[in-house]
Protein backbone atom coordinates (compact mmCIF):
# COMPACT_ATOMS: atom_id res chain seq x y z
CA UNK A 1 0.00 0.00 0.00
CA UNK A 2 1.46 3.32 -1.11
CA UNK A 3 0.83 6.11 1.41
CA UNK A 4 1.62 9.78 0.76
CA UNK A 5 1.58 12.32 3.59
CA UNK A 6 1.57 15.90 2.35
CA UNK A 7 3.84 18.37 4.13
CA UNK A 8 4.00 22.15 3.83
CA UNK A 9 5.62 24.98 5.75
CA UNK A 10 3.69 25.52 8.98
CA UNK A 11 2.03 22.09 9.24
CA UNK A 12 1.22 20.76 12.72
CA UNK A 13 3.57 17.89 13.49
CA UNK A 14 1.17 15.59 15.35
CA UNK A 15 -1.36 15.87 12.52
CA UNK A 16 1.15 14.02 10.33
CA UNK A 17 3.17 11.97 12.83
CA UNK A 18 0.21 10.62 14.82
CA UNK A 19 -1.35 8.89 11.79
CA UNK A 20 2.12 7.98 10.52
CA UNK A 21 2.75 5.88 13.65
CA UNK A 22 -0.36 3.83 12.84
CA UNK A 23 -0.33 3.74 9.03
CA UNK A 24 3.36 2.84 8.78
CA UNK A 25 2.49 -0.45 10.48
CA UNK A 26 0.03 -1.55 7.78
CA UNK A 27 1.18 -4.69 5.95
CA UNK A 28 3.18 -3.76 2.87
CA UNK A 29 3.09 -0.04 3.68
CA UNK A 30 5.30 2.14 1.48
CA UNK A 31 5.11 5.54 3.10
CA UNK A 32 6.49 8.80 1.78
CA UNK A 33 6.38 12.39 2.97
CA UNK A 34 5.80 14.68 -0.01
CA UNK A 35 5.74 18.46 -0.48
CA UNK A 36 5.72 21.06 -3.22
CA UNK A 37 9.45 20.32 -3.51
CA UNK A 38 11.68 17.70 -1.90
CA UNK A 39 13.66 18.73 1.17
CA UNK A 40 13.20 19.71 4.80
CA UNK A 41 9.78 21.13 5.66
CA UNK A 42 9.37 22.99 8.95
CA UNK A 43 6.40 22.52 11.25
CA UNK A 44 4.42 25.31 12.90
CA UNK A 45 6.71 25.45 15.95
CA UNK A 46 9.69 26.43 13.84
CA UNK A 47 11.77 23.79 15.62
CA UNK A 48 10.85 20.51 13.95
CA UNK A 49 11.63 19.72 10.35
CA UNK A 50 10.68 16.59 8.40
CA UNK A 51 12.25 15.64 5.10
CA UNK A 52 9.93 15.38 2.15
CA UNK A 53 11.56 12.73 0.00
CA UNK A 54 9.55 13.60 -3.10
CA UNK A 55 7.88 16.55 -4.77
CA UNK A 56 4.16 16.22 -5.41
CA UNK A 57 4.81 16.61 -9.14
CA UNK A 58 6.74 13.34 -9.03
CA UNK A 59 4.04 11.37 -7.20
CA UNK A 60 1.49 10.16 -9.69
CA UNK A 61 -0.49 7.72 -7.57
CA UNK A 62 -1.06 6.59 -4.00
CA UNK A 63 -3.47 4.25 -2.30
CA UNK A 64 -3.86 6.59 0.65
CA UNK A 65 -3.20 10.33 0.84
CA UNK A 66 -3.16 12.21 4.14
CA UNK A 67 -3.25 16.01 4.48
CA UNK A 68 -2.36 17.43 7.91
CA UNK A 69 -3.52 20.79 9.21
CA UNK A 70 -1.64 23.71 10.68
CA UNK A 71 -1.45 27.48 10.30
CA UNK A 72 0.36 27.03 6.99
CA UNK A 73 -2.83 25.59 5.49
CA UNK A 74 -3.92 29.11 4.56
CA UNK A 75 -1.16 29.31 1.97
CA UNK A 76 -1.80 25.80 0.66
CA UNK A 77 -5.48 26.62 0.11
CA UNK A 78 -4.26 29.09 -2.50
CA UNK A 79 -1.43 26.99 -3.95
CA UNK A 80 -2.75 25.97 -7.34
CA UNK A 81 -0.17 23.25 -8.06
CA UNK A 82 -0.82 21.43 -4.78
CA UNK A 83 -4.60 21.64 -5.18
CA UNK A 84 -4.36 20.32 -8.73
CA UNK A 85 -2.17 17.47 -7.48
CA UNK A 86 -4.74 16.56 -4.83
CA UNK A 87 -7.54 16.53 -7.38
CA UNK A 88 -5.48 14.41 -9.75
CA UNK A 89 -4.26 11.88 -7.22
CA UNK A 90 -7.69 11.63 -5.57
CA UNK A 91 -9.01 10.05 -8.75
CA UNK A 92 -6.81 6.99 -8.07
CA UNK A 93 -6.73 6.76 -4.28
CA UNK A 94 -8.52 4.18 -2.20
CA UNK A 95 -8.59 6.64 0.69
CA UNK A 96 -8.17 10.42 0.72
CA UNK A 97 -7.84 11.73 4.26
CA UNK A 98 -7.13 14.80 6.36
CA UNK A 99 -6.47 15.79 9.94
CA UNK A 100 -7.56 19.04 11.59
CA UNK A 101 -7.53 21.97 9.15
CA UNK A 102 -6.10 19.73 6.47
CA UNK A 103 -9.80 19.34 5.63
CA UNK A 104 -9.81 22.96 4.48
CA UNK A 105 -7.13 22.09 1.95
CA UNK A 106 -9.22 19.19 0.65
CA UNK A 107 -12.18 21.57 0.55
CA UNK A 108 -10.19 24.19 -1.36
CA UNK A 109 -9.39 21.49 -3.91
CA UNK A 110 -13.13 20.97 -4.35
CA UNK A 111 -13.11 17.46 -2.89
CA UNK A 112 -15.56 18.06 -0.04
CA UNK A 113 -18.36 19.83 -1.86
CA UNK A 114 -21.65 18.20 -0.88
CA UNK A 115 -19.91 15.88 1.57
CA UNK A 116 -20.06 15.51 5.33
CA UNK A 117 -16.70 16.36 6.87
CA UNK A 118 -15.02 17.47 10.06
CA UNK A 119 -12.05 19.56 11.11
CA UNK A 120 -10.85 21.37 14.23
CA UNK A 121 -13.90 22.65 16.14
CA UNK A 122 -12.78 26.27 15.71
CA UNK A 123 -12.81 25.91 11.90
CA UNK A 124 -15.95 23.82 11.37
CA UNK A 125 -18.01 26.61 9.84
CA UNK A 126 -15.29 27.36 7.30
CA UNK A 127 -16.10 23.99 5.73
CA UNK A 128 -19.59 25.26 4.99
CA UNK A 129 -18.09 28.13 2.98
CA UNK A 130 -16.57 25.50 0.69
CA UNK A 131 -19.88 23.71 0.22
CA UNK A 132 -19.23 20.89 2.70
CA UNK A 133 -21.55 19.81 5.53
CA UNK A 134 -19.63 20.28 8.80
CA UNK A 135 -19.99 17.52 11.38
CA UNK A 136 -18.64 17.66 14.92
CA UNK A 137 -17.07 14.23 15.35
CA UNK A 138 -13.64 12.68 15.90
CA UNK A 139 -13.68 11.39 12.34
CA UNK A 140 -16.14 11.38 9.47
CA UNK A 141 -16.19 8.95 6.55
CA UNK A 142 -17.83 10.08 3.33
CA UNK A 143 -17.18 7.58 0.58
CA UNK A 144 -13.44 7.19 0.28
CA UNK A 145 -12.78 10.54 1.98
CA UNK A 146 -12.12 10.45 5.72
CA UNK A 147 -11.61 13.63 7.72
CA UNK A 148 -10.48 13.87 11.33
CA UNK A 149 -11.07 16.59 13.90
CA UNK A 150 -8.27 18.50 15.59
CA UNK A 151 -4.69 17.21 15.90
CA UNK A 152 -4.94 14.19 18.25
CA UNK A 153 -8.02 12.91 16.38
CA UNK A 154 -5.69 11.86 13.57
CA UNK A 155 -4.63 8.86 15.64
CA UNK A 156 -8.26 7.80 16.07
CA UNK A 157 -8.85 8.16 12.34
CA UNK A 158 -5.74 6.16 11.46
CA UNK A 159 -6.83 3.33 13.75
CA UNK A 160 -10.23 3.32 12.04
CA UNK A 161 -8.48 3.09 8.68
CA UNK A 162 -6.34 0.21 9.95
CA UNK A 163 -9.56 -1.51 11.01
CA UNK A 164 -11.15 -0.97 7.60
CA UNK A 165 -8.06 -2.00 5.64
CA UNK A 166 -6.81 -4.98 7.67
CA UNK A 167 -9.32 -5.83 10.38
CA UNK A 168 -10.37 -5.35 13.99
CA UNK A 169 -7.67 -7.45 15.64
CA UNK A 170 -4.88 -5.80 13.67
CA UNK A 171 -6.15 -2.34 14.63
CA UNK A 172 -6.39 -3.43 18.26
CA UNK A 173 -2.83 -4.73 18.11
CA UNK A 174 -1.54 -1.46 16.69
CA UNK A 175 -3.38 0.50 19.35
CA UNK A 176 -1.83 -1.69 22.03
CA UNK A 177 1.59 -1.47 20.40
CA UNK A 178 1.61 2.32 20.52
CA UNK A 179 -0.09 2.15 23.96
CA UNK A 180 -2.80 4.54 22.87
CA UNK A 181 -4.83 4.55 26.08
CA UNK A 182 -5.61 8.24 26.70
CA UNK A 183 -5.92 9.39 30.29
CA UNK A 184 -5.54 13.18 30.12
CA UNK A 185 -5.18 15.28 33.28
CA UNK A 186 -8.25 17.36 32.37
CA UNK A 187 -11.62 16.68 30.79
CA UNK A 188 -11.05 19.62 28.48
CA UNK A 189 -10.91 18.15 24.99
CA UNK A 190 -14.09 19.81 23.71
CA UNK A 191 -15.33 23.42 23.88
CA UNK A 192 -18.49 22.17 25.59
CA UNK A 193 -16.41 20.95 28.53
CA UNK A 194 -14.54 24.12 29.46
CA UNK A 195 -15.27 27.67 30.59
CA UNK A 196 -15.92 30.27 27.88
CA UNK A 197 -12.67 32.07 28.66
CA UNK A 198 -10.71 28.91 27.82
CA UNK A 199 -12.52 28.65 24.49
CA UNK A 200 -11.66 32.25 23.71
CA UNK A 201 -8.04 31.66 24.68
CA UNK A 202 -7.81 28.86 22.10
CA UNK A 203 -9.57 30.96 19.47
CA UNK A 204 -7.00 33.68 20.06
CA UNK A 205 -4.20 31.14 19.67
CA UNK A 206 -5.58 29.63 16.48
CA UNK A 207 -7.05 26.27 15.54
CA UNK A 208 -4.08 24.28 16.82
CA UNK A 209 -4.11 25.97 20.20
CA UNK A 210 -0.76 27.71 19.70
CA UNK A 211 -0.21 31.42 20.19
CA UNK A 212 0.58 33.35 17.02
CA UNK A 213 4.33 33.45 16.55
CA UNK A 214 4.87 31.07 19.45
CA UNK A 215 7.72 28.58 19.36
CA UNK A 216 6.87 26.96 22.64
Amino acid sequence: MKIAILLYEGFTALDAIGPYEVLSRLPGAELAFVASRAGIVTSDTGFLGIEATAAVADVEAADLVLVPGGPGDVNVQRHTATLEWLRRIHERTTWTTSVCTGALILAAAGLLRGRRATTHWASLEVLREYGAEPVKARSVESGKIVTAAGVSAGIDMALRLAQRIVGDDFARAVQLGIEYDPDPPFDAGSPEKVAPEIVEMVRAFGAGGRAAGSRA
